[in-house]
Protein backbone atom coordinates (compact mmCIF):
# COMPACT_ATOMS: atom_id res chain seq x y z
CA UNK A 1 0.00 0.00 0.00
CA UNK A 2 1.41 3.33 -1.08
CA UNK A 3 1.19 6.83 0.29
CA UNK A 4 -0.16 8.12 -2.75
CA UNK A 5 -3.47 5.76 -2.73
CA UNK A 6 -6.81 7.42 -1.50
CA UNK A 7 -8.92 6.31 1.15
CA UNK A 8 -12.64 5.91 0.92
CA UNK A 9 -14.93 6.18 3.86
CA UNK A 10 -14.77 2.56 4.41
CA UNK A 11 -11.14 2.17 4.46
CA UNK A 12 -10.76 5.06 7.39
CA UNK A 13 -10.52 2.54 10.57
CA UNK A 14 -7.66 0.77 8.28
CA UNK A 15 -6.24 4.28 7.58
CA UNK A 16 -5.93 5.00 11.09
CA UNK A 17 -4.31 1.76 11.95
CA UNK A 18 -0.97 2.63 9.51
CA UNK A 19 -0.63 6.20 11.71
CA UNK A 20 -1.80 5.04 14.96
CA UNK A 21 1.59 5.47 16.64
CA UNK A 22 2.13 8.54 16.28
CA UNK A 23 -0.93 9.82 16.03
CA UNK A 24 -1.11 11.33 19.43
CA UNK A 25 2.14 13.36 18.27
CA UNK A 26 0.30 14.40 15.51
CA UNK A 27 -2.52 16.37 17.40
CA UNK A 28 -0.31 17.10 20.00
CA UNK A 29 0.99 19.67 17.39
CA UNK A 30 -1.86 21.17 17.19
CA UNK A 31 -2.89 24.13 18.98
CA UNK A 32 -6.06 23.86 21.18
CA UNK A 33 -6.56 20.47 20.26
CA UNK A 34 -7.41 18.80 23.62
CA UNK A 35 -8.82 22.14 24.90
CA UNK A 36 -11.22 21.80 22.18
CA UNK A 37 -12.54 18.89 22.92
CA UNK A 38 -12.37 19.51 26.53
CA UNK A 39 -14.87 22.52 25.63
CA UNK A 40 -17.05 19.96 24.08
CA UNK A 41 -17.24 17.35 26.41
CA UNK A 42 -17.95 20.13 29.02
CA UNK A 43 -21.65 20.84 26.72
CA UNK A 44 -22.07 17.27 27.14
CA UNK A 45 -21.64 17.34 30.94
CA UNK A 46 -23.34 20.78 31.41
CA UNK A 47 -26.15 19.41 29.64
CA UNK A 48 -26.05 15.81 31.70
CA UNK A 49 -25.73 18.14 35.47
CA UNK A 50 -28.96 20.17 34.10
CA UNK A 51 -30.95 17.43 32.96
CA UNK A 52 -34.23 17.31 35.97
CA UNK A 53 -35.09 13.58 34.65
CA UNK A 54 -31.76 12.19 36.18
CA UNK A 55 -30.74 12.46 39.18
CA UNK A 56 -27.03 13.69 39.37
CA UNK A 57 -26.09 11.28 42.23
CA UNK A 58 -27.02 8.21 40.21
CA UNK A 59 -24.34 6.56 37.30
CA UNK A 60 -24.53 8.66 34.08
CA UNK A 61 -23.92 6.04 31.10
CA UNK A 62 -21.53 7.70 28.19
CA UNK A 63 -20.74 6.52 24.89
CA UNK A 64 -17.57 8.53 23.31
CA UNK A 65 -17.87 6.94 19.59
CA UNK A 66 -15.10 7.46 17.74
CA UNK A 67 -12.93 7.66 20.96
CA UNK A 68 -9.47 7.39 18.60
CA UNK A 69 -6.64 6.61 20.82
CA UNK A 70 -8.33 8.28 23.63
CA UNK A 71 -8.14 11.87 23.72
CA UNK A 72 -11.75 12.48 23.51
CA UNK A 73 -12.11 10.20 26.42
CA UNK A 74 -9.71 11.73 28.17
CA UNK A 75 -11.25 14.94 27.19
CA UNK A 76 -14.29 13.48 29.05
CA UNK A 77 -13.07 12.12 31.88
CA UNK A 78 -11.66 15.00 32.89
CA UNK A 79 -14.91 17.10 33.15
CA UNK A 80 -16.82 14.11 34.22
CA UNK A 81 -14.48 14.34 37.28
CA UNK A 82 -14.37 17.79 37.44
CA UNK A 83 -18.42 18.13 37.98
CA UNK A 84 -18.65 15.14 40.26
CA UNK A 85 -20.66 12.96 38.18
CA UNK A 86 -20.50 9.11 39.03
CA UNK A 87 -20.39 7.67 35.55
CA UNK A 88 -19.17 4.71 33.50
CA UNK A 89 -17.47 5.70 30.30
CA UNK A 90 -17.69 3.17 27.08
CA UNK A 91 -15.11 4.25 24.35
CA UNK A 92 -15.80 2.84 21.03
CA UNK A 93 -13.59 2.77 17.75
CA UNK A 94 -13.33 0.99 14.41
CA UNK A 95 -9.11 0.76 14.37
CA UNK A 96 -7.68 -1.84 16.09
CA UNK A 97 -4.63 0.72 16.29
CA UNK A 98 -6.07 3.12 17.92
CA UNK A 99 -7.62 1.55 20.17
CA UNK A 100 -4.59 -0.21 21.16
CA UNK A 101 -3.09 2.94 21.98
CA UNK A 102 -5.78 3.82 23.70
CA UNK A 103 -6.09 0.78 25.78
CA UNK A 104 -2.22 1.36 26.76
CA UNK A 105 -3.06 4.40 28.75
CA UNK A 106 -4.00 4.99 32.23
CA UNK A 107 -7.83 5.06 32.74
CA UNK A 108 -9.69 4.79 35.73
CA UNK A 109 -11.77 1.60 36.15
CA UNK A 110 -15.16 3.08 35.48
CA UNK A 111 -13.58 3.12 31.79
CA UNK A 112 -13.75 0.90 28.75
CA UNK A 113 -13.15 0.09 25.32
CA UNK A 114 -14.60 -1.78 22.68
CA UNK A 115 -13.68 -2.33 18.69
CA UNK A 116 -16.74 -1.60 16.68
CA UNK A 117 -17.63 0.97 13.72
CA UNK A 118 -20.86 3.92 14.82
CA UNK A 119 -22.78 1.77 12.06
CA UNK A 120 -22.96 -1.45 13.89
CA UNK A 121 -23.44 -0.55 17.16
CA UNK A 122 -26.12 -2.87 17.41
CA UNK A 123 -23.50 -5.96 16.95
CA UNK A 124 -21.81 -4.93 20.11
CA UNK A 125 -22.26 -6.89 22.58
CA UNK A 126 -20.51 -4.57 25.11
CA UNK A 127 -23.56 -2.37 24.50
CA UNK A 128 -26.16 -5.19 24.85
CA UNK A 129 -29.33 -3.70 27.00
CA UNK A 130 -26.98 -0.72 27.55
CA UNK A 131 -29.14 2.21 27.79
CA UNK A 132 -27.02 5.63 27.24
CA UNK A 133 -27.47 8.61 29.12
CA UNK A 134 -24.83 10.35 26.76
CA UNK A 135 -23.13 9.67 23.20
CA UNK A 136 -20.07 11.64 22.76
CA UNK A 137 -18.94 11.92 18.62
CA UNK A 138 -15.89 13.71 18.10
CA UNK A 139 -14.68 14.10 14.79
CA UNK A 140 -16.64 10.96 13.34
CA UNK A 141 -19.90 12.02 11.22
CA UNK A 142 -17.72 12.80 8.33
CA UNK A 143 -16.53 10.05 7.87
CA UNK A 144 -20.11 8.43 7.85
CA UNK A 145 -21.02 7.56 4.17
CA UNK A 146 -25.27 6.93 5.49
CA UNK A 147 -25.24 10.24 7.98
CA UNK A 148 -29.15 10.17 8.19
CA UNK A 149 -29.47 6.38 9.62
CA UNK A 150 -26.64 7.18 12.02
CA UNK A 151 -27.91 9.90 14.10
CA UNK A 152 -31.47 7.81 13.72
CA UNK A 153 -28.99 4.85 15.07
CA UNK A 154 -27.68 7.37 17.85
CA UNK A 155 -30.67 8.50 18.88
CA UNK A 156 -32.37 5.18 19.86
CA UNK A 157 -29.18 4.23 21.74
CA UNK A 158 -30.29 6.80 23.95
CA UNK A 159 -32.73 6.98 27.14
CA UNK A 160 -35.49 9.49 26.67
CA UNK A 161 -33.83 12.57 27.53
CA UNK A 162 -30.31 11.47 27.00
CA UNK A 163 -27.84 14.00 25.25
CA UNK A 164 -26.03 13.69 22.10
CA UNK A 165 -23.30 16.16 21.65
CA UNK A 166 -21.32 15.99 18.38
CA UNK A 167 -17.36 17.71 17.56
CA UNK A 168 -16.60 18.36 14.37
CA UNK A 169 -15.67 19.70 10.87
CA UNK A 170 -17.48 21.79 9.02
CA UNK A 171 -16.74 24.44 6.51
CA UNK A 172 -19.42 24.51 3.57
CA UNK A 173 -20.62 28.06 2.50
CA UNK A 174 -18.00 29.63 4.60
CA UNK A 175 -15.47 31.27 2.08
CA UNK A 176 -12.76 32.09 4.92
CA UNK A 177 -12.87 29.07 6.90
CA UNK A 178 -12.52 26.79 3.72
CA UNK A 179 -9.73 29.10 2.59
CA UNK A 180 -8.08 29.11 6.36
CA UNK A 181 -8.45 25.00 6.37
CA UNK A 182 -7.51 24.31 2.92
CA UNK A 183 -3.97 26.53 3.21
CA UNK A 184 -3.50 24.70 7.20
CA UNK A 185 -4.15 21.26 5.78
CA UNK A 186 -1.19 21.41 2.84
CA UNK A 187 1.26 23.98 4.27
CA UNK A 188 0.84 22.19 7.87
CA UNK A 189 -1.09 18.92 8.17
CA UNK A 190 0.04 17.00 5.30
CA UNK A 191 4.06 17.52 6.17
CA UNK A 192 3.69 17.33 9.57
CA UNK A 193 2.01 14.00 8.67
CA UNK A 194 4.74 13.00 6.63
CA UNK A 195 7.56 14.06 9.29
CA UNK A 196 5.52 11.80 11.96
CA UNK A 197 4.68 8.82 10.04
CA UNK A 198 6.09 8.72 6.34
CA UNK A 199 2.37 8.69 5.55
CA UNK A 200 0.17 11.29 3.94
CA UNK A 201 -2.68 9.28 2.42
CA UNK A 202 -4.66 9.61 5.72
CA UNK A 203 -4.36 13.50 6.43
CA UNK A 204 -5.42 14.00 2.75
CA UNK A 205 -8.47 12.00 3.26
CA UNK A 206 -9.02 15.03 6.51
CA UNK A 207 -8.61 17.42 3.96
CA UNK A 208 -11.34 15.80 1.08
CA UNK A 209 -13.45 14.85 4.28
CA UNK A 210 -13.86 17.86 6.11
CA UNK A 211 -14.92 19.57 2.49
CA UNK A 212 -17.15 17.30 1.52
CA UNK A 213 -18.98 17.78 4.95
CA UNK A 214 -22.32 18.90 5.67
CA UNK A 215 -23.00 22.64 6.19
CA UNK A 216 -23.78 23.48 9.91
CA UNK A 217 -27.31 24.29 8.99
CA UNK A 218 -27.66 21.08 7.43
CA UNK A 219 -26.18 18.97 10.21
CA UNK A 220 -28.47 20.69 12.49
CA UNK A 221 -31.30 19.73 10.17
CA UNK A 222 -30.35 16.06 9.72
CA UNK A 223 -29.89 16.03 13.60
CA UNK A 224 -33.62 17.49 13.93
CA UNK A 225 -35.09 14.77 10.87
CA UNK A 226 -33.54 12.26 12.84
CA UNK A 227 -35.96 13.14 15.92
CA UNK A 228 -33.47 15.16 17.92
CA UNK A 229 -34.85 18.09 20.22
CA UNK A 230 -32.84 21.25 21.24
CA UNK A 231 -30.70 20.99 18.29
CA UNK A 232 -27.95 24.07 18.68
CA UNK A 233 -24.32 24.65 17.56
CA UNK A 234 -21.79 27.01 18.21
CA UNK A 235 -17.96 27.28 16.88
CA UNK A 236 -14.69 27.03 18.90
CA UNK A 237 -12.23 30.38 19.30
CA UNK A 238 -9.21 30.84 17.80
CA UNK A 239 -7.88 30.24 13.78
CA UNK A 240 -10.25 27.02 13.45
CA UNK A 241 -13.30 29.34 14.32
CA UNK A 242 -15.75 28.61 11.48
CA UNK A 243 -14.12 25.20 11.10
CA UNK A 244 -14.94 23.31 14.07
CA UNK A 245 -18.11 23.20 15.14
CA UNK A 246 -19.94 21.60 18.76
CA UNK A 247 -23.61 20.43 17.79
CA UNK A 248 -25.85 19.53 21.00
CA UNK A 249 -29.40 17.45 20.44
CA UNK A 250 -31.54 15.57 23.27
CA UNK A 251 -33.67 12.72 22.87
CA UNK A 252 -37.50 13.94 23.43
CA UNK A 253 -38.45 13.16 26.94
CA UNK A 254 -41.30 10.44 27.10
CA UNK A 255 -44.55 12.61 27.36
Amino acid sequence: MTTSEAVSRSQVPEAFDEVADRYDLMVGLNPGYHAHLRASAQVLVDSLAADPTEPTAAPVTVLDIGCGSGASTQALVQTLDAAGLDYRLIGVDGSAGMLREARAKAWPANVSFAQGRAEELADLPELEDVELDAIFAAYLVRNVQQRDELFTSLLGRLRPGGILVVHEYSVAGNRSATAVWSAVCWGVVVPLGWITSRRTRLYRYLWRSVMDMDSVPALRTRMRDAGFAQVRSCTIGGWQRGIIHTFHGKRPARS
